[in-house]
């Protein structure tokens, strides 16, 4: 697929019944993975990125964040939505040029949260920066699909009512997508689906989930994503076999992996 044509897939997987589960590559190797096995669409995580280059989160800078963008969106024929923190940047403005530098570098859409990495946005403050969001994509051919996040329950703000009040907003400023990390239960997410009128991302990749993703769907839920999640799993594994190598010096954990020949029938189907 194109670029037009992978903007145009993942917005017909947003406008189709049910829900889709859009799972967090942190590289050209995992993206490929994730496609070879029959994922439609995938997102970045800025967490998973900087993890892959053995670097704290939040460490790339604007331009290496670019090229990660358009490797990933390079290697896959499936549409990839960005993780795009605050858009990288203090003024509306900086907002506006960002996201339209972001468009170009292949993605389907991407999305714009609430969160400075200190403070949350006041409201009026988010919708402006949102807005400048849409306003520079909006101009752009072929289109992007906006996600706006409101941050507070993974920000110390417990505050649902505080929450769906800022998702309304965002929805009344032209968000494609609406997205609250940090929703724990059925009657959480039940109460954000019925608030508004746009798809709805939760994040999945929490301890303590036991709904599936038939619950997420019979709760309204569009688009299921995991974050960080996908590559903290690998890396516990890693973690795991290497303790076990170092103590009690055995290889068991071998047992069980997929062949070289196995993974490499995968990415030569992608």
């Amino acid at each position: 697929m194109n670029h037009a044509q992978k903007v145009a897939a993942f917005q017909a997987l947003h406008d189709a019944p049910g829900c889709f589960v859009i799972p967090n590559p942190w590289d050209v190797g995992s993206a490929r993975l994730l496609e070879g096995m029959g994922f439609k669409a995938l997102a970045t995580t800025s967490a998973g990125m900087n993890f892959a280059q053995g670097r704290p989160d939040g460490s790339m800078g604007l331009e290496e964040i670019f090229q990660h963008f358009r490797d990933l969106t390079a290697a896959v024929d499936v549409p990839v939505n960005a993780d795009f923190e605050n858009g990288y940047a203090d003024t509306v403005e900086g907002v506006a040029e960002n996201f339209r530098l972001a468009a170009q570098t292949g993605l389907a859409g991407g999305s714009i949260e609430d969160y400075d990495g200190e403070r949350l946005y006041d409201l009026g403050e988010a919708v402006d920066r949102l807005t400048a969001a849409l306003e520079a994509v909006r101009g752009l051919e072929p289109a992007f699909v906006l996600t706006a996040r409101a941050e507070n329950l993974i920000r110390g703000n417990p505050d649902l009512d505080d929450t769906i009040k800022r998702l309304q907003a965002y929805q009344e400023a032209g968000a494609d997508v609406l997205y609250a990390p940090g929703l724990k239960t059925a009657a959480e997410i039940r109460s954000v689906v019925s608030s508004v009128d746009r798809p709805v991302n939760v994040l999945a990749g929490l301890p303590g989930f036991t709904l599936s993703v038939a619950d997420f769907e019979d709760l309204g839920v569009k688009r299921l994503s995991v974050g960080g999640s996908l590559f903290r799993a690998g890396f516990a594994k890693v973690m795991e076999s290497a303790r076990e190598m170092l103590e009690p010096g055995t290889f068991t954990w071998v047992d069980g992996l997929p062949t070289t020949k196995e993974v490499s029938a995968i990415f030569k189907g992608g």
